[in-house]
């Protein structure tokens, strides 16, 4: 004979689940920008934490006389320290900044779940999100924005480190920093002075202007360098924000005496250079013996010295001749400049020889390059990047939507009833492929909107002009 529980018994984890969740104390988390860490954490049971961060586009210096528009969590870049425990549950509340003109997410590698919390994240401009896990793993984790185009916003600054202390903690040190290397593609080459746009053909070749720690040349340097003495105890947890570039992390005169490998509990001792994958992180120990500055580099040493991927632990205290007897500096290291040699070849185009070909072909531009907004089937998304399917913005005018493609548009626009507001950035194509992909759109997803031919795109190439002069 088959027996049942009653159902107020079947109901007792659940409420015993409930209930212990209840009684988890309340706290706010800490955030603290690079190069400062919140200070350990030294209660022993577990926490309810609740983190608020923003997102927030800013102006800010990425080398002497070079600006850039910095897409960010916190205001800088990195982004925003966050220090928890292992068994903690954390309620993450994310606020997209009104002035902001791209909505944004986060992706906490920390979070094991769907998209690391993208989805449940993704927040328009003036609004707030909020979502909630149980940190169950130990580590230092790299989180990012995922929002499309992805490289895009980890290319811009959107990405931090969050440390999920072990239950016993992590060995005591000294002092503690934080360091996270990042890799920037401008219009201009390293050092052209004014106001920098993202530079996206520079991205997908994964060739950088800047490589950076810590948002911008020098920010770790002179005035801006760490401090330490010496017998005392450093640990630096540092991260790889990408997007593309793996870093050697080195620091010129020291040997790592701990490293927690890839930012986890496995260890290793006697490091000289300690590989970081873009999104990944390490946490490295090192005692101080002798006096100086010590110089952080990616020992992919062009990086270093030709792109900015440079720092500096200055470290007070009494010399050791014993250990070391040399002569001992405290001088910046100047660029080298960063003059480019190149040698072109001869590359045969291929052409498209009617309309079908031109659809065909154009597909493919528009799955590199228009489908993480728009989407595939063309509908994008509710609220941040409109549809393509059908639109009557689209359909009004072709000749418009090549503008729109070769020169990007910013503000507001209405499209089927419903109002979008963001940018939307040029893309570079020349007049055929450009041709090729309007086609592709007006004759896709139940779009009857003609075509376009290539002498179309040059004449409105020709007349128009890109949308930040525009305005």
């Amino acid at each position: 004979m088959r027996r049942t529980l009653p159902h107020a018994l079947l109901a007792l984890p659940m409420l015993w689940s409930a209930f212990a969740a209840a009684e988890l104390p309340v706290e706010n988390a800490v955030l603290t920008e690079a190069p400062q860490v919140p200070a350990p954490i030294t209660r022993t049971n577990n926490a309810k934490v609740v983190v608020k961060l923003e997102t927030k586009e800013v102006v800010k210096r990425m080398a002497d006389g070079v600006d850039y528009t910095f897409w960010t969590f916190g205001g800088n870049v990195p982004g925003s320290f966050i220090r928890i425990k292992e068994g903690d549950e954390v309620e993450f509340h994310l606020s997209n900044h009104p002035s902001s003109k791209m909505p944004h997410n986060i992706d906490l590698h920390a979070v094991t779940g769907p998209g690391g919390g993208a989805a449940s994240s993704f927040t328009a401009p003036g609004h707030s999100s909020q979502f909630s896990f149980k940190a169950l793993n130990p580590g230092l984790y790299v989180y990012h924005c995922a929002t499309a185009p992805v490289g895009m916003h980890i290319a811009n600054g959107m990405y931090g480190l969050i440390l999920v202390e072990p239950r016993a903690g992590l060995p005591k040190v000294d002092k503690e920093f934080y360091v996270m290397q990042g890799d920037f593609y401008t219009k201009g080459a390293y050092g052209e002075a004014g106001l920098q746009p993202f530079d996206m053909e520079k991205a997908i070749k994964e060739q950088p202007d800047y490589v950076v720690f810590n948002g911008s040349v020098g920010a770790l340097t002179g005035d801006k360098a760490i401090t330490a003495n010496v017998g005392e105890t450093v640990r630096l947890f540092v991260g790889n924000g990408g997007p593309n570039l793996i870093s050697s992390f080195h620091v010129i005169g020291e040997i790592f005496d701990r490293v927690f490998i890839e930012g986890g509990t496995a260890t290793n001792s006697n490091v000289e250079t300690e590989l970081l994958a873009a999104g990944s992180a390490a946490i490295v120990d090192f005692k101080l013996e002798v006096p100086g500055t010590f110089i952080m580099v990616d020992h992919s040493i062009f990086r270093a010295f030709n792109k900015g991927a440079l720092g500096m632990l200055k470290v007070s205290g009494p010399e050791d001749k014993e250990i070391y007897s040399g002569k001992q500096s405290d001088t910046v290291y100047l660029p080298e400049g960063g003059a480019v040699q190149t040698l072109s070849e001869p590359v045969k185009k291929v052409t498209a020889k009617n309309l079908n070909e031109q659809i065909a072909m154009g597909q493919r531009v528009f799955d590199q390059n228009c489908a993480a907004c728009h989407q595939p089937n063309g509908e994008g998304i509710p609220a941040a990047f409109p549809p393509l399917a059908k639109s009557d913005f689209l359909l009004k005018d072709k000749l418009r939507a090549v503008g729109i493609v070769l020169n990007g548009r910013q503000g507001a626009i209405e499209v089927n009833g419903k109002t979008f507001v963001g940018a939307m950035p040029a893309i570079k194509l020349d007049d055929e492929s450009t041709a090729n992909v309007v086609n592709y759109i007006l004759n896709s997803w139940g779009n009857k909107g003609g075509s376009v031919t290539v002498e179309d795109v040059a004449k409105v190439r020709a007349t128009s002009k890109p949308a930040a002069e525009a305005h």
